[in-house]
C-alpha cells in the first residue's frame, strides 16, 4: 500500500501539475511519464549498488521501489524550472545525472551522516529544486519573450492541475510517512502532514487577496500552498511537532510561497537570469530549507521523556547513546549546505552538458 500511494502521487500528482503550459500541454504530460519511467529504473540500479549489492546481485523489493520513487520525485521537481525548454533527449540526460546525484546526496546524508529526513525536505524538495534552478540558469535564453511566456502560463485552464492537487492532498501524507511505516512512526508523519497542508492552504486564502489584485484565487496558488505544506514536513514529519506546531509550520510555508512568488521570483528572473517555469523555488526550495531548519530545532529539543520508545525509531544514534541530541542537530544542520552544494554544482554541470 505504501508503494502504491507513493507511486500514484509521483505519477499522477506531479504529472498532472505539469500540464499547464498552453503550447506544451500534451508534451508536458509525456515528459513527466518519460521522466518517471526512466528515473525509476536508473534509481533502482544506483541505489542497489549503494544499499543492497550482495554477492554480485542487487536485491529489490517494495522498499527499494519506494526509495526509487523518492528519487523520481526529486527528478520531476528538477524538470519544473526548465519545463517546455528541453527536448526528450535532454530531459533524459537531466534525469540521469539528477537521479545519480540525488542518490549520492541521500546516501551521504542518511547512511554516512545519520541524518533523519524520512519525508525528503532535503533529499527530495531542496535538492530537486536547486538542481533544476541551476540547470535553468545555465540554459538561460536572453532573447526569450518573458512577457509572452508569462501570459502563456498564467491564463490557461487549470483543470488538469486541480486534479493533480487533489491527488497530492490524498497521497502525499503516505509519501511523507512511507519510509517510517514499518517503524510505527507513521501516524505522527501522517497527522503532521495533514495539519501542515491545511494551514498552508489557509495562509493562501488569507494573504493572496492582499498581495494580488484579483479578488478570487487562482488554482495555481492553491497548488503552490499544497506543495509548500508538505515540503516543510519532510524532515520534521516523524518528529514531535505537535498539531499546533504543524499548523504554524504549514502557515509559515504558505506565507513564504506567496511572498516568494510575489517579490522574489521577479528578482530571480531579472537579475539572476533564472527562469523558473513551475515556481519550484517557492514551492519546494524555500519550504524545504524551512523544513530542514525546523527539523534541526526539533532534533535539538528531543528527549527520551518526550519521545518515549519512539526515540530509537526517529533518532537511533541518540537513543543508543552514541550521539547527543545537540550533535544530531548539528548533523541535521550541516546536511543543508551540503545538499545545496551538491545540487548547485550538479545542476551547473548538467546544464553545461
Amino acid at each position: 500500500p505504501g508503494f502504491r500511494d507513493v507511486h500514484l502521487q509521483a505519477l499522477l500528482g506531479f504529472g498532472l501539475l505539469l500540464v499547464f503550459l498552453g503550447r506544451y500541454r500534451p508534451g508536458s504530460m509525456a515528459t513527466s511519464i518519460l521522466t518517471v519511467a526512466f528515473a525509476i529504473q536508473w534509481a533502482v540500479l544506483i541505489q542497489g549498488f549503494l544499499y543492497s549489492f550482495l554477492e554480485g546481485k542487487i536485491y529489490v523489493g517494495a522498499e527499494s521501489m519506494v526509495s526509487a520513487d523518492f528519487c523520481t520525485a526529486a527528478a520531476l521537481i528538477s524538470t519544473g524550472p526548465v519545463l517546455g525548454r528541453l527536448n526528450p533527449i535532454q530531459t533524459l540526460l537531466l534525469t540521469l545525472l539528477g537521479v545519480t546525484l540525488a542518490t549520492l546526496n541521500e546516501y551521504i546524508l542518511l547512511s554516512l551522516m545519520g541524518v533523519s529526513d524520512s519525508g525528503g525536505s532535503l533529499t527530495v524538495h531542496t535538492f530537486g529544486a536547486y538542481f533544476g534552478l541551476m540547470v535553468s540558469r545555465v540554459l538561460h535564453q536572453s532573447r526569450m519573450d518573458k512577457k509572452k511566456e508569462q501570459q502563456d502560463t498564467g491564463h490557461q485552464p487549470d483543470v488538469f492541475a486541480v486534479v493533480g492537487t487533489i491527488y497530492l492532498w490524498i497521497f502525499w501524507p503516505s509519501f511523507t510517512s512511507a519510509t517510517t511505516a514499518q517503524n510505527n512512526t507513521e501516524p505522527w508523519a501522517v497527522l503532521n502532514t495533514y495539519f501542515s497542508l491545511a494551514a498552508s492552504t489557509m495562509a493562501t486564502f488569507v494573504l493572496s487577496p492582499v498581495l494580488h489584485e484579483e479578488s478570487t484565487l487562482r488554482a495555481v496558488q492553491i497548488q503552490d500552498a499544497t506543495l509548500a505544506g508538505v515540503a516543510v514536513m519532510g524532515m520534521a514529519g516523524e518528529m514531535l511537532v505537535t498539531p499546533f506546531g504543524a499548523l504554524i509550520a504549514g502557515f509559515l510555508a504558505g506565507l513564504i510561497t506567496l511572498l516568494g512568488s510575489r517579490f522574489l521570483t521577479p528578482v530571480l528572473s531579472s537579475r539572476m537570469k533564472i527562469q523558473d517555469t513551475c515556481g519550484v523555488h517557492n514551492t519546494h526550495g524555500l519550504p524545504g530549507i524551512l523544513g530542514a531548519l525546523l527539523g534541526t530545532l526539533l532534533t535539538a529539543l528531543a528527549t527520551a521523556d518526550a519521545y518515549g520508545g519512539r526515540l530509537e525509531l526517529v533518532f537511533p544514534l541518540v537513543a543508543e547513546g552514541s550521539r547527543a541530541a545537540t550533535d544530531q542537530a548539528l548533523c541535521q544542520l550541516c546536511a543543508l549546505p551540503l545538499t545545496l552544494l551538491l545540487a548547485t554544482l550538479g545542476g551547473t554541470l548538467t546544464g553545461e552538458l
